[in-house]
């Protein structure tokens, strides 16, 4: 699976967009990095679909700008006026050369979704492997009032019951990209966000 992160050049908050080549040449979340129509057209002429995990303001930005350049379909879980094609559970998507199964976790957000294969996690913001709280596993914030520790808990749960022991490689929409045990990395997200305390000391 060739995939490339393709808000690396941004200077300002963004979550990682990561662009994914194959028979269906696909962008995981746009982010918010201006140059990201520039930064695909650095690796792809074309683009067939974006897919969101969640609509968060630094996940989606850019978004009307990736489809306009490229005219691609937009998957996404949640209501959207520009979405082609509406997720569910149990849905699968291909993403690059790759199929996918889309597993609900909300929590961080009512319209989060993961994506997983047999070799790789697409975690968004439900499971991260580093973001300054936690290094080696951590999880989504839930400090607002539209977010909910107990659900980022169901959602991590259910996550690790639907991951091949196969997946070898994470891509979170924060941090660093993982290869390695990423059922371990999982597990020790999971314990840290059942221990219901806060993830930043201001919360």
């Amino acid at each position: 699976m060739a995939v490339y992160t393709v808000t690396d050049g941004a200077e300002t908050f963004t979550c990682n967009a990561y662009l994914v080549t194959g028979e269906r040449t696909t962008l995981i979340d746009a982010g918010a990095y201006v140059g990201v129509v520039d930064a695909i057209r650095d690796h792809v002429d074309e683009l067939d679909r974006v897919v969101l995990t969640h609509q968060h303001g630094d996940h989606v930005a850019e978004l009307a700008s990736v489809l306009d350049a490229f005219d691609a379909e937009l998957y996404a879980y949640g209501d959207h006026p520009r979405r082609d094609h509406a997720l569910a559970d149990g849905d699968t998507v291909t993403v690059g050369d790759h199929d996918c199964t889309v597993v609900y976790t909300p929590g961080h957000a009512d319209d989060h979704v993961s994506l997983v294969s047999e070799t790789a996690l697409f975690s968004g913001d439900v499971v991260v492997h580093d973001d300054g709280a936690f290094d080696d596993g951590s999880f989504g914030r839930t400090d607002a009032p539209d977010q909910s520790r107990e659900r980022l808990v169901e959602s991590i749960r259910a996550l690790l019951d639907r991951l091949p022991a196969s997946v070898g490689a994470m891509y979170a929409g924060h941090g660093s990209v993982f290869e390695g045990d990423v059922r371990a990395v999982v597990e020790r997200a999971l314990e840290r966000a059942e221990r219901r305390e806060p993830k930043y000391p201001a919360e």
